[in-house]
């Protein structure tokens, strides 16, 4: 090789070194959606080896063919179970789901199920019945609303998705994957009170241990869970919520709690930009909601624009923490549903679902 072309290719590995050394000290990210303004801690973006943010696409023009949505992720992750897979969910008919948790009862998987007795009747649930798999029901008045799954005891996927058609792809819904033991740890203990003690709702015994740090060497990011009705689960948002002292923007199926509102209210007298996007269906069905309350003290509250369900039970608060799960801000999930609920303290997880917000507040309506 000529001398000047040896010297182009050694300038060329440098400069290459260098950009690749800048972007990783930069904390750069992917994404689409509004452009987040990191705050100091959020200045390095946290290793991503221990979540993944996953969000429903109802416009997108491949929803109609149930095809290629987030369910399809879940699907692929019980695929790879090797020990155990414990899943409680309101409902179940997602083919995919049927399909993986078949697959993994066939090669010698502990597979366990737990869902709303209303639901026990869906083809689906049938099907993983007639192969062996023990599904247990909740006999119960209040609804088993929980929605997740433990896998190898190891990681546990949550949020707001119903493990349906409508769910994965025609509503609006997110999905969060968290690699963690000793998350797996607590979902399994709440999972066992139902599967294997029948106690479901106000039978269920308090006592879910808590704070959580995650693991697999990532920066300090502080997970709470609460299963709701044992934990008292609104005591805990609100207190994240009365700390709030920037921002708090949500996302809601269905809000009738007054003590949740008040305190939106009050946070956004004391100047937080308070916003929230509501389920229209649920708006103009349910007797209760906070909708009206909130814009009269000049909230800034609109309605989805989703002709399906926008279903998202979701929270975020001065761009560092997400409160997700289950758990719709009513006094049904408060007192008497089986619900599960996240508090993340994460910028980096924060700033994804602030970007979903983004997405649904721009397709809503005052």
């Amino acid at each position: 090789m000529p001398k000047n072309a040896q010297i182009i290719t050694r300038l060329t590995k440098i400069i290459l070194s260098l950009l690749i050394f800048c972007l990783a000290a930069s904390g750069c990210t992917t994404g689409s959606g509004i452009q987040v303004t990191p705050t100091p801690d959020a200045s390095v973006a946290a290793p991503a080896d221990w979540y993944d943010v996953y969000f429903t696409q109802p416009t997108s023009p491949s929803a109609p063919t149930y095809q290629g949505g987030i369910d399809e992720a879940l699907a692929k992750a019980i695929d790879q179970a090797r020990l155990s897979v414990d899943i409680a969910v309101y409902d179940l008919n997602l083919w995919s789901t049927r399909d993986a948790l078949l697959a993994a009862h066939r090669r010698g998987v502990t597979v366990r199920m737990v869902t709303e007795s209303d639901n026990m009747d869906e083809q689906e649930v049938q099907e993983l019945k007639e192969a062996g798999i023990e599904v247990l029901g909740d006999r119960q008045e209040g609804l088993m609303h929980d929605k997740f799954v433990v896998i190898d005891r190891t990681e546990v996927w949550t949020g707001s998705l119903n493990f349906t058609t409508g769910g994965g792809y025609l509503d609006n819904n997110n999905l969060i994957r968290l690699r963690s033991t000793k998350l797996a740890e607590y979902y399994t203990h709440e999972f066992e009170q139902m599967f294997v003690s029948g106690h479901f709702g106000t039978l269920k015994s308090p006592g879910t241990p808590n704070p959580l740090v995650t693991e697999n060497g990532s920066p300090i990011s502080q997970i709470t869970v609460y299963f709701s009705p044992e934990d008292g689960t609104l005591e805990h948002i609100l207190a994240v919520v009365n700390a709030a002292d920037e921002s708090i923007y949500f996302m809601s199926y269905s809000f009738t709690s007054d003590d949740l509102a008040q305190a939106l209210i009050e946070r956004a007298a004391a100047g937080v930009t308070v916003a929230g996007v509501f389920d229209k269906d649920q708006y103009h069905s349910n007797t209760g909601t906070e909708f009206d309350t909130l814009q009269a003290a000049g909230l800034d509250v609109r309605l989805d624009g989703n002709p399906r369900l926008m279903h998202h039970k979701v929270m975020i608060i001065d761009q560092q923490i997400v409160i997700t799960g289950s758990y719709n801000f009513s006094n049904n999930a408060e007192h008497i549903n089986d619900e599960n609920t996240l508090i993340i303290h994460n910028a980096d997880i924060a700033a994804q679902y602030l970007e979903e917000f983004q997405r649904i507040y721009d397709a809503s309506q005052r």
